[in-house]
């Protein structure tokens, strides 16, 4: 039996499934009884299986080596990614589009909390502090300048908070301004019983007809050219003075867009609050500084260039320059006014910059007659940057951009153009016989909005024209021809109702707003000549031409009617008692003020400009700096009315591209008799507007104004 026992151990220890001993321990490696144990294994398998990890375990170091490079290349690759891709929203398959709705809204419920405490109420009964306690909200601003939440609690807060409360010095509370959209003063709401018609905004209309978002694309950098070798991995920091709808910080905010899809680093200095873009900056994600002293002067130390884009930034750069002065090499001023008040503000600076740029020849050439005046030389000569377009209104025009796709092309874009012109127009009760004139800027008396619906009142009431005899009597004493005066009567230029109106070698002066009498007689010659060409030959025919054949086709009647669309209601660049006065004088002209329209303050105004027929920039004074507006509206296709100053008679062609008039009351009749000319003769507008588009295509698209914009990078920026 002892021997059986045996026997059946031995074997089993051939077998290997039990241990060499009964004592519990394992033989050694070495050990002769190990070794037997194990002969099956031969030595070229047991190489085989162990000698990769072998390699790894005597190769630690090479092998984190190789990890860490990996880890370097992968998080290259997808910044680099990030940065280029089209649609930035969805980063590594993660939708970020619905955390920053979420966070605008989550900032509008909290906004209210930085003000004023609040008490929490708990349906559970847990964590509800005692009757009568109150519990200060306290949100902790980060960089971007977005407020987040912060756990509240009625107990003691952490020791490491404590300590840190206790040893540095109480922080001053910053007042942060968040605001969804501009908002007006709340003496005048925005309703319909306050302006009679308020339309728009027609965001929900444009995305259902073009089906296609803005909001999908956040920059639509051009890679090859050479803005984007320019700015790849530099850092900028841009200054702007408010977030006003208006042309300065939307063109900076484009800016800085344009910026960040090129691969650049963008930080932001906002003077003011003053306008509804933060939700917007949030958006695009450009990073907004809360601190405009001693944080943003460290930071712009640090970037390859500071652009700022208005003269109200003469403040923030004369501080700078004070605390850090080598950093005057390093700011490139892009200035966007063109009024004595700015100057006045700017000259302490302007010699200390590294360069500056205007928007136009006028406002180049009004800056530099003021510094030679005030005996100020510049470091280097002006440029001259105007503004464009950009991508998204000219893929909604039907011109050729980045964001065209064979799915999108120019063809198919002009198709859905129309279909959302007969979309806004139902809306706004519009028919295809109104002629729709809009007039799109802040409400204030620069832009000339009560000029305009005085020049409307003239046009809509149709008041009786002047005895034709007094004005035949003085065309007869000038060079015009009375048979032709008398011919075109309706459209001429002679207006008998201005008493003051003044007469040099036979040519009535009454429509000339801003000629002085004491200028020599060629300057009132080519003035008057430049309004009166709206009335020569070839205009005069076609009008009778084009309207014997309309009359003919309609049974011999036809109804045209002007409709007057006002904006922006509720911007923060408005002036409250200028807009009480327009309304006031829509209340005295009944007639008017049912042929008048109000939209309120927005970036989507694609549909406003589709939906229009004529556009009116009326800016008084110096006139306009250049004219966002003018070449948006241009772009659509639609003839300017401008006044003959500024940067609206660079852009716009007389009797070419648009029409332009006098500044002033005088002005209001050549306005209304152009508004009269091109309310009879839709075709005259049509080929103004094309005439208008083209000049936009050869001029003012985006990679027009980037190319001019790369002079000022190599003259500004050190060489890498």
């Amino acid at each position: 039996m002892e021997e059986g026992t045996k026997g059946d151990y031995k074997v089993s220890r051939g077998i290997g499934s039990f241990k060499s001993t009964l004592s519990g321990r394992s033989s050694p490696r070495s050990s002769p009884s190990f070794k037997r144990l194990h002969s099956s294994r031969t030595p070229r398998r047991e190489a085989t299986s162990s000698g990769g990890v072998q390699w790894f375990r005597s190769n630690r170091l090479l092998f984190w080596l190789l990890l860490i490079t990996l880890w370097a290349y992968l998080g290259f690759y997808f910044q680099s990614s990030w940065a280029h891709s089209n649609n930035k929203v969805n980063f590594l398959g993660v939708g970020n589009e619905a955390s920053n709705d979420k966070s605008d809204a989550e900032q509008n419920q909290w906004r209210d909390l930085l003000d004023s405490p609040v008490k929490l109420k708990n349906g559970t009964g847990q964590n509800q502090p005692e009757a009568g306690k109150t519990i200060d909200v306290v949100l902790a601003k980060k960089d971007d300048g977005v407020a987040s939440r912060r756990s509240l609690s009625s107990k003691k807060k952490s020791k490491k908070a404590a300590r840190g409360k206790s040893r540095g010095k109480p922080k001053k509370t910053v007042a942060i301004e968040i605001h969804e959209i501009e908002e007006q003063e709340p003496d005048i709401p925005k309703t319909n019983a306050s302006y009679g018609m308020l339309v728009g905004p027609f965001g929900s209309t444009e995305d259902r007809i073009l089906e296609w978002n803005p909001k999908t694309r956040t920059g639509t950098c051009d890679r090859k050219g050479d803005f984007a070798r320019l700015v790849w991995s530099r850092r900028f920091l841009l200054i702007f003075h408010e977030l006003s709808m208006t042309g300065a910080p939307l063109s900076m905010m484009e800016l800085a867009t344009e910026l960040l899809s090129c691969g650049a680093t963008v930080s932001a200095v906002v003077l003011s609050k003053k306008g509804g873009l933060m939700p917007e900056l949030t958006r695009r994600r450009i990073k907004v500084l809360e601190d405009k002293a001693d944080h943003s002067f460290k930071t712009a130390m640090k970037q390859d260039l500071v652009i700022a884009g208005s003269a109200v930034c003469a403040s923030w750069i004369d501080q700078y320059i004070d605390k850090f002065p080598a950093g005057a090499s390093q700011i490139a001023w892009w200035i966007m006014e063109n009024r004595r008040e700015y100057f006045d503000r700017a000259k302490v600076v302007l010699d200390r910059v590294k360069m500056l740029a205007f928007l136009s020849e006028s406002q180049s050439k009004q800056w530099l007659d003021w510094c030679e005046e005030e005996k100020i030389k510049l470091r280097s000569q002006p440029a001259i940057v105007p503004l464009s377009i950009n991508d998204e209104l000219a893929f909604v025009a039907g011109i050729g951009c980045s964001l065209n796709t064979p799915s999108s092309s120019t063809e198919k874009m002009l198709e859905k153009m129309k279909l959302l012109r007969d979309a806004v127009r139902k809306e706004m009760g519009l028919t295809d016989n109104d002629m729709l004139a809009i007039s799109l800027s802040s409400i204030n008396p620069g832009k000339g909005q009560l000029l305009v619906l005085n020049s409307a009142r003239l046009v809509i009431e149709e008041e009786p024209q002047p005895d034709n005899s007094k004005k035949k009597n003085s065309v007869r004493k000038g060079r015009v021809s009375s048979a032709l005066a008398r011919k075109h009567h309706i459209r001429a230029l002679l207006q008998g109702s201005n008493d003051h109106s003044a007469s040099l070698n036979g040519f009535p002066l009454s429509t000339e707003s801003t000629v002085h009498f004491k200028e020599d007689q060629k300057k009132h010659l080519h003035l008057h000549n430049r309004f009166a060409s709206v009335d020569d030959t070839d205009a005069m025919n076609f009008d009778v031409t084009h309207k014997r054949k309309v009359l003919a086709d309609n049974g011999g009647t036809v109804k045209h009617s002007a409709k007057f669309l006002i904006g922006s209601v509720g911007s923060k660049s408005n002036k409250v008692a200028y807009v009480k006065e327009l309304l006031n004088y829509l209340s005295q002209h009944s007639n008017l003020s049912k042929s008048v329209l109000w939209t309120p303050s927005t970036t989507r105004v694609a549909a406003l400009y589709s939906a229009a027929d004529v556009c009116v920039m009326n800016s008084q004074g110096l006139g306009e700096t250049f004219g966002r507006v003018t070449i948006e509206a241009m772009a659509f296709g639609l003839p300017v009315l401008g006044t003959d100053a500024g940067g609206t008679k660079e852009i716009v062609d007389h009797n070419v591209t648009g029409l332009l008039h006098p500044l002033g009351h005088p002005g209001t009749q050549v306005l209304a008799k152009n508004l009269r000319l091109l309310l009879k003769t839709p075709e005259l507008r049509k080929q103004m507007g094309l005439k208008g588009k083209e000049k936009v295509e050869r001029m003012y698209l985006k990679r027009h104004m980037y190319k001019k914009f790369v002079d000022v990078l190599l003259k500004c920026m050190r060489p890498k």
